[in-house]
């Protein structure tokens, strides 16, 4: 499968978020505790918010543990609101298009997990997209088109419900076929403001999912360290899995959730499918 990170809060360095932490997502991409695969290296993306209207978006084959330009950029690329993937793949072809982050406009989505015997409800999956949206698709992965069918199901309008709305059409068709658990996802996504995370399996045995623990809790309990007294109480992070052992600083996301990261205060409630 695949390990993803989603970090919204005061501006940092990329280089802080990706290489710097003791299991960070470089770190993972070689040696990843909690996922189905051990190494993740069949590709690698980060995307992130700055001045253009779009956000940034830098995808490569290359393992992350190896490609000296995504260094470089992580020393230099500072953002309040970042998305990082490690691509492990399910089956479909090693290349760029296929690589996480996928952006449609302001949008970034991210997935690790697969939609279970994907060849055979693929062609229902494409032709429940929108045809103004079609044409958009570049790759060929389960994640992508998956995408697509949310953002047909309404993803600009309410993101919770658009995703409940696609997992439930993904669940209708994939059983119509025979398939006894259709999905299995992790999912981010955001529109550059907000960031929606999401857990949820068909079997109710998800890939793992955890979110920082507030700022300000960590800033009490760790009074002399710096990285704390440089966040703001908004900052928070969501990863596949932990980047350290810190005590007290990460939190399981429950089975069937779906968290909201947004001004104010943060919001974790159900996730049901239903019917699209």
């Amino acid at each position: 499968m695949c390990r993803w990170l989603a970090y919204s809060g005061s501006p940092l360095l990329l280089d802080d978020l990706l290489f710097k932490p003791a299991h960070s997502l470089i770190d993972q991409s070689l040696n990843s505790k909690l996922g189905a695969t051990t190494t993740n290296g069949d590709g690698f993306g980060v995307g992130w918010y700055g001045r253009g209207e779009t956000p940034g978006l830098f995808r490569c084959i290359e393992p992350a543990w190896n490609d000296r330009n995504l260094k470089e950029l992580a020393g230099q690329i500072v953002s309040p609101l970042v998305f990082a993937h490690i691509r492990a793949s399910t089956g479909s072809a090693i290349q760029q298009t296929n690589c996480h982050p996928f952006r449609h406009g302001s949008w970034l989505w991210m997935h690790n997990g697969l939609i279970r015997e994907f060849p055979t409800i693929k062609r229902d999956l494409a032709f429940a997209v929108d045809a103004s949206l079609y044409p958009e698709i570049e790759g060929s992965t389960d994640s992508e088109l998956f995408f697509y069918v949310a953002l047909t199901c309404g993803l600009h309008d309410d993101p919770p419900l658009a995703v409940e709305r696609a997992v439930g059409l993904i669940e209708k068709i994939g059983r119509s076929r025979g398939i006894e658990h259709p999905i299995q996802m992790t999912v981010a996504t955001t529109d550059g403001a907000t960031v929606w995370v999401f857990r949820y399996s068909s079997e109710g045995n998800s890939r793992s999912l955890f979110f920082s623990t507030a700022v300000s809790t960590l800033r009490a309990q760790y009074p002399d360290n710096p990285l704390f007294h440089s966040l703001s109480d908004e900052t928070r992070l969501v990863v596949s899995e932990p980047l350290g052992d810190l005590q007290g600083a990460w939190n399981e996301i429950p089975e069937s959730s779906c968290g909201i990261i947004q001004a104010g205060q943060d919001e974790l409630r159900p996730f049901r499918p239903r019917a699209a």
